[in-house]
């Protein structure tokens, strides 16, 4: 899983890089809040977001703030890093769309605990994603009958929308997408197929 890392300071981005790459993460670092910004604009840019507060151009805050009005940014999973610790911080921090956050100096475990909780998060809502993609491939594969259906009174064809006359199990063919199948019910077996065949057993006993 790809994780971003947007850090002025070098050595905490390099902490931080060296730990997440340990842990079995692939880092892509961001040195201030503009170059982290264009990092999630990409097309396929990381899904969870380690953020520092205090940035150059562009702060941890206000870089949320303008991610989350992205059309992806709802399923960015985003962790504040902060040295500020007073609860109004923190609470501007999570009202400006963050998920998560931990304060400097922090500790390793507390930050692996919390970034396991933000992939569990992104790995789910990606498989919610891929479930409603199916659902919906499904519904625009399925075709209804609708409305008034013209049918010949003698042959039973149906009349389509573009005049033509069709028997019934290519109109519901194409337009339900079940697959016919030929058989016989018991009232056409006694009045057509019965006669047939015994028209054919008398036939056959004059030869």
């Amino acid at each position: 899983m790809r994780i971003l890392v947007a850090e002025d300071d070098r050595e905490t981005a390099r902490l931080l890089g060296a730990l997440l790459d340990k842990w079995g993460y692939e880092v892509t670092a961001a040195r201030d809040g503009a170059e982290a910004w264009r990092e999630l604009q990409a097309e396929n840019s990381p899904r969870l977001a380690i953020l520092d507060v205090m940035m150059p151009s562009m702060s941890g805050v206000e870089l949320c703030q303008k991610v989350r009005e992205l059309p992806r940014g709802a399923s960015l999973y985003i962790i504040l890093l902060t040295a500020k610790t007073a609860r109004e911080d923190v609470l501007a921090g999570l009202a400006a769309g963050a998920d998560d956050y931990i304060t400097k100096p922090f500790d390793n475990q507390e930050l692996r605990a919390r970034v396991q909780v933000g992939q569990r998060i992104v790995e789910l809502q990606q498989s919610l994603a891929a479930r409603v993609r199916e659902l919906e491939d499904a519904l625009a594969q399925v075709k209804q009958l609708r409305g008034l259906l013209p049918i010949c009174s003698y042959c039973k064809k149906i009349r389509d929308d573009q005049n033509y006359w069709q028997r019934v199990e290519s109109y519901l063919g194409q337009h339900s997408g079940a697959r016919i199948s030929h058989s016989v019910c018991p009232e056409c077996y006694e009045d057509h197929v019965r006669p047939e065949l015994e028209k054919l057993r008398r036939q056959k006993d004059s030869e």
